[in-house]
C-alpha cells in the first residue's frame, strides 16, 4: 500500500519566528503518526532555519516511526546522519538563498563525491535516497552512486497543474505526470524504490498516487497548512485517504 511521509518542518518555522520552545515537531511527529503517516521527515538545513540538530536527536529517541532526514551531502551532514541514524536519509540539494528546496539533485556533476557520501551513510545501514528531477540521466546516475531510493521532484507537475486551473487533464499537466510515471518505470527497473514528493496537495495529489510501482510520497507544507484549521490529526487522515483511494484505482 502506499504510504504518506509528513514533513514537519513548518512546524519548527513557526517554533524558530519567536525563538521559543512551541510548537514542538516531536508532539506533531506524534499526531502525524495518529493520524495515519507512516513516516516523518525533516529537513536539517545547513542554516538551521527551522529544524535543529536537538529536533533531530530527540524525533529519533521519543517518536515510533520511520524518519526520514533530508540533508545536503556535506561531511557535517553525513557524520549527523551516521551518529543519529535514521532509517532514511535523502540527499538533496541546498542553497541558503532559497525558500524550500527547487529542483532535483545534480547528481551527474558531482557523481564521485555523492558515491562517498552514500557509502559512508549505508554503511551504518541507513537507506539512502535522491531528490531528483525526472531525468533518465540523473536515475542512472543515482544507480551508480549506490543510492537505494529515488524521490522524483514533483514540482513541475504541481505548477503545471496550479497554472493550468487545476485541470488535470491539460496536456501541460499530462506531460509533466507522464515525465514522473516514465521515471518511476526506469527506476524500478534499476532495482531501486520510487518515491515522489514536492509541492503536492489535496488537489493534485491523486494523480500521482495513482502511479505504478510508486511507493511513497513527502508532503508537508499542504498537511501543516491544513492543519492550522482543521488540526494535524485530521490533516493527515484526509490526505492519506486520498492517496489510498487514488493508489486502488490504479
Amino acid at each position: 500500500m502506499i504510504e504518506l511521509g509528513v514533513n514537519v518542518d513548518h512546524i519548527a518555522t513557526v517554533r524558530q519566528a519567536r525563538r521559543t520552545w512551541e510548537p514542538d515537531p516531536v508532539w506533531a511527529a506524534v499526531e502525524a503518526h495518529l493520524g495515519g503517516a507512516n513516516g516523518i521527515t525533516v529537513h536539517l538545513r545547513e542554516d538551521r532555519r527551522h529544524i535543529q540538530d536537538e529536533d533531530v536527536r530527540r524525533l529519533r529517541q521519543l517518536t515510533h516511526i520511520k524518519l526520514n532526514l533530508e540533508m545536503a551531502a556535506t561531511a557535517e551532514m553525513v557524520e549527523i546522519a551516521r551518529s543519529i541514524r535514521p532509517e532514511m536519509a535523502m540527499l538533496v540539494p541546498e542553497g541558503r538563498h532559497e525558500v524550500t528546496t527547487e529542483g532535483g539533485l545534480d547528481i551527474v556533476s558531482q557523481e564521485a563525491a555523492l558515491a562517498k557520501s552514500v557509502a559512508r551513510i549505508a554503511d551504518t545501514g541507513i537507506v539512502v535516497s535522491v531528490f531528483i528531477d525526472a531525468d533518465p540521466r540523473q536515475i542512472d546516475a543515482a544507480r551508480r552512486i549506490g543510492a537505494s531510493v529515488c524521490e522524483v521532484h514533483t514540482g513541475p507537475y504541481a505548477h503545471a497543474f496550479h497554472s493550468r486551473g487545476r485541470d488535470a487533464e491539460s496536456p501541460a499537466v499530462a506531460a509533466e505526470l507522464d515525465k514522473i510515471a516514465r521515471a518511476g518505470e526506469q527506476i524500478r527497473a534499476l532495482g531501486m524504490r520510487f518515491n515522489a514528493g514536492h509541492a503536492l496537495n489535496y488537489f493534485n495529489v491523486a494523480p500521482v498516487a495513482r502511479l505504478a510501482g510508486l511507493r511513497e510520497l513527502h508532503i508537508g507544507h499542504a498537511v501543516v497548512s491544513r492543519a492550522l484549521f482543521t488540526g494535524l490529526r485530521e490533516a493527515v487522515r484526509e490526505m492519506k485517504r486520498l492517496m489510498v483511494e487514488a493508489s486502488q484505482a490504479r
